[in-house]
């Protein structure tokens, strides 16, 4: 587990300049605290950035192949290595390391750009082939690691993370009006799109490449999750095989060099990973959990039965509302907005982890892979509501009513008939892009400035789930699946955990996300992920052999911080300082007397908008770092001071 970062300057004439390439990896220290590493060849600059997880000696990149005519910088783990190595040996190939990243050079020698194929992992690579003058940029099929990316017609520069593009000098920091609009939506800014102008995210299960020498660029999608129900299997049979599967991923996940711990929710997925991982270790398996004080969060009391019933070594902390001091540092790590409020449980958990251990399990991916949102549930009931109502009923008299009817935020979602109209309207995919969003129109332009808001023109930020949920074929709940995997899960979900264990040099590793273990789920019938309103319902017949009944039949908890409660009390001071302060970076950005209303009826209750005004503060304290022209970096990570609550 690494961060990398590099230029391919268009002009062979232009050589790389080692100054720059050693201030981009220094920017990006916190993700490879162990070892640096640097290849110049003129044009091409490799940097690399390491966390010593495998082959602790020999490890170190770059590295080359035989002739030192291909190099590779590569951030992530191939778990399935020794076997690819086995038979590239046997072909004739020779390895000087006992590192998964030596695998991808000589599997690259035999296949090409195929060679991301027959990886099985997380990474995100770049591959400079001297020979060919070629770069070779890989992401892995669902986005478990970051790959920035920023193209002109002089050069491209790349990296883990937005940090070390901006500390090449090249890339100017003018916003995306557009990404502000899709932040505000989801929270989070989907797809390739990125806060900066000319800058791209490379887009999970795709290889771009850059042939130097003509300089000619191509994006190319290698892999896209196939969702066919498979009808010749029975319950029992699925049962055995999603167990089977998991058993092996979970057991490929725990190769490494060092000590590996599971994060544990108190949920089934982390539960079930924790509980193979355990059968499979010799040792007691050590576990961490980040609980709250309001009851309604908290679910260290189930994390503690799992550790108990599987014989971990618990360690558990609880967080309270003064840990949003964090949210500066978190600002530093996350590069773009970032407004999904577990981010600060997620770190501190991360920074409690790494304390005892290098690499940790998780339980992500279980709620994509087998149908674990209760928003799948409801929408599905509102798709077969859908279903017997007329389409020119929908556009015109429910979309009318939909309008027209008065917004009850404070009230549950059941109860918000503007919501259910709203999405009653809709085609299925519209819908629950509908579902997604956590700040809709007209509101969400109301609180742009104007100068902003004319700028966006006509976007719609809907798109990126809407055309997510057409993968999923005509499945709705495929549908809703396919559009959390191209928008949420990549760059909500995923995201979070890498920048928050990143910055605490600790490797997540998410069993669940194995490509193979998303194929064989996929092909599971829809009506055996969510039965009769149930969802996960497969999942937990299969796991009740496994893990207590107690856990399996609890009611499913997020892991966010109490927002709503919070703005009520010490989040609304600081909402005030920040984001309606005169000087505030966000003055160009956001209407602030639009936003002060917002806090004033959140505040008296006649309004609910927690997950927006989270949204802004976190916009703010972004603002504050990444618009004064400087990002500041610690070199020493100080741990954070959390209350402990007790360990087992």
């Amino acid at each position: 587990m690494c961060g990398i970062a590099g230029i391919v300057y268009a002009e062979s004439g232009r050589c790389v300049d080692p100054r720059v390439l050693k201030r981009m990896a220094d920017s990006i220290a916190h993700r490879g605290p162990d070892a640096e590493g640097f290849h110049i060849d003129h044009q091409v600059g490799l940097a690399h950035r390491r966390l010593s997880i495998i082959d602790l000696e020999g490890g170190d990149q770059p590295i080359g192949n035989e002739d030192d005519s291909i190099q590779v910088v590569f951030n992530g783990e191939i778990y399935n290595f020794r076997e690819l190595r086995s038979e590239l040996k046997s072909k004739g190939h020779r390895f000087r390391t006992n590192s998964d990243t030596e695998v991808i050079v000589h599997l690259y020698e035999e296949l090409g750009d195929r060679c991301v194929e027959k990886l099985r992992g997380m990474f995100a690579i770049a591959l400079w082939d001297a020979r060919k003058r070629r770069l070779m940029l890989a992401r892995d099929r669902v986005g478990i690691k970051p790959l920035f990316v920023s193209v002109n017609e002089q050069r491209i520069v790349f990296g883990s993370e937005l940090k070390p593009l901006l500390a090449h000098g090249d890339v100017q920091r003018q916003i995306d009006p557009v990404a502000i609009d899709e932040f505000l939506n989801y929270g989070v800014i989907p797809g390739d799109r990125c806060i900066f102008k000319g800058v791209e995210k490379l887009l999970p299960g795709h290889v771009l490449t850059v042939d130097a020498g003509q300089w000619q660029v191509e994006r190319r999608r290698y892999w896209q999750l196939n969702f066919e129900a498979d009808e010749t299997l029975n319950i029992a049979d699925w049962q055995a095989a999603i167990l089977a599967k998991l058993d092996e991923t979970v057991r490929i996940h725990l190769r490494a060099d060092v000590p590996v711990g599971s994060f544990l929710s108190g949920g089934i997925d982390s539960s079930i990973v924790t509980g193979l991982a355990s059968r499979a270790l010799s040792t007691p398996i050590q576990t961490f959990s980040m609980g709250f004080r309001e009851s309604a969060f908290n679910e260290l009391p189930a994390a503690r039965e799992i550790a108990e019933h599987f014989g971990a070594e618990h360690t558990e902390h609880t967080v309270s509302p003064d840990a949003v001091s964090l949210l500066p540092k978190l600002s530093q790590f996350y590069d773009e907005p970032f407004a999904d409020s577990s981010a600060v449980p997620t770190y501190l958990v991360s920074q409690i982890a790494s304390q005892h251990v290098k690499v940790v399990l998780s339980g992500d991916g279980g709620d994509e892979a087998l149908g674990g949102y209760s928003r799948y549930a409801h929408d599905l009931k509102e798709a077969s509501i859908r279903c017997l109502i007329p389409t020119w009923m929908q556009r015109s008299v429910l979309s009318a009513l939909a309008t027209a009817w008065p917004k009850a935020d404070w009230l549950p979602r059941p109860l918000r008939l503007k919501t259910f109209l709203t999405n009653m309207s809709l085609p299925t995919g519209e819908a629950y892009a509908n579902t997604l969003s956590l700040c809709r129109l007209p509101l969400r332009h109301r609180l742009l400035n104007a100068d902003l808001r004319r700028s966006i023109g006509n976007h719609e930020t809907s798109r990126a789930a809407a055309r997510g949920f057409q993968n999923g074929g005509s499945d709705p709940l495929n549908g809703m699946i396919a559009a959390d995997m191209a928008t949420l899960l990549p760059d909500d979900y995923l995201v979070k955990v890498d920048r928050a264990s990143m910055a605490n040099g600790l490797e997540v590793r998410p069993p669940m996300l194995d490509h193979e273990f998303l194929e064989l789920c996929a092909r599971v019938p829809a009506r055996l992920k969510i039965n009769g309103g149930e969802t996960k319902w497969l999942l937990r017949q299969t796991a009740r052999s496994l893990v207590p009944a107690s856990i399996i039949d609890r009611p499913k908890q997020g892991f966010e911080i109490p927002v709503d409660q919070w703005f009520r009390g010490p989040l609304g001071e600081m909402f005030r300082d920040t984001v309606l302060a005169s000087g505030s970076s966000l003055a160009g950005i956001v209407h602030q007397p639009t936003a002060e209303q917002m806090l004033d009826r959140h505040c008296r209750g006649t309004g609910r908008h927690g997950s927006t005004l989270w949204s802004l503060l976190t916009l703010a304290t972004w603002a504050d770092q990444y618009l004064s022209g400087t990002v500041v970096r610690e070199q020493t990570q100080r741990p954070v001071p959390v209350s402990q609550g007790g360990a087992s």
